[in-house]
């Protein structure tokens, strides 16, 4: 069976998923998005979820490896799920801020934030809209990315997990057998 984590592996994991959660809140309130860009928009909301994709695929096989999967499957989520809403606040302000009519109103920061979560968490207070077409497709995709995070994605962490348990299972098995 996997193990459970040490104390100390705990205080590890805990500490290394708040520090990266922190950061990504700071580069996303620090970072230069106040300058208006275009196309670039729809481009940087695919690298994004492209790069995603690709570290959940990565965290995947390092759950399927790892002495503690269950860890490793929560930082995977406490991380990736903040990395998600940042990415589509900020693709959020950057729309606002080339097209200040995107939205009902004009977007802060917090406001983009603020929208993103309510969308993710499907609350929709209605004080936050979007306007264009642009924005409603961006808004529908939210959605749909995050019904998959919710849905599918928290399915395959726990299918690595339990392949790590199984596999450990089996090797505690093996060392039980009588070796002829």
């Amino acid at each position: 069976m996997a193990q459970w984590p040490r104390p100390r592996q705990l205080a590890v994991s805990l500490l290394r998923t708040v520090l990266t959660v922190v950061s990504l809140v700071v580069v996303y309130y620090v970072a230069p998005l106040d300058r208006a860009f275009d196309v670039r928009i729809g481009l940087w909301l695919v690298i994004g979820l492209v790069a995603l994709a690709s570290a959940l695929a990565w965290q995947m096989h390092a759950i399927t490896v790892s002495a503690t999967p269950r860890l490793r499957a929560f930082e995977t989520m406490a991380v990736g799920v903040p990395f998600l809403v940042l990415l589509f606040a900020e693709i959020y302000l950057l729309v606002s801020h080339a097209e200040p009519a995107s939205f009902s109103e004009p977007l802060s920061r917090t406001g983009a934030l603020y929208f993103t979560m309510t969308v993710f968490a499907t609350v929709g207070f209605g004080d936050i809209t979007p306007v264009t077409d642009q924005t409603r497709v961006i808004t529908m995709t939210q959605m749909v990315v995050g019904l998959v995070v919710v849905g599918i994605v928290a399915r395959l962490l726990l299918g690595a997990v339990q392949q790590a348990v199984d596999r450990e299972a089996s090797r505690q098995d093996e060392d039980q057998r009588p070796r002829t």
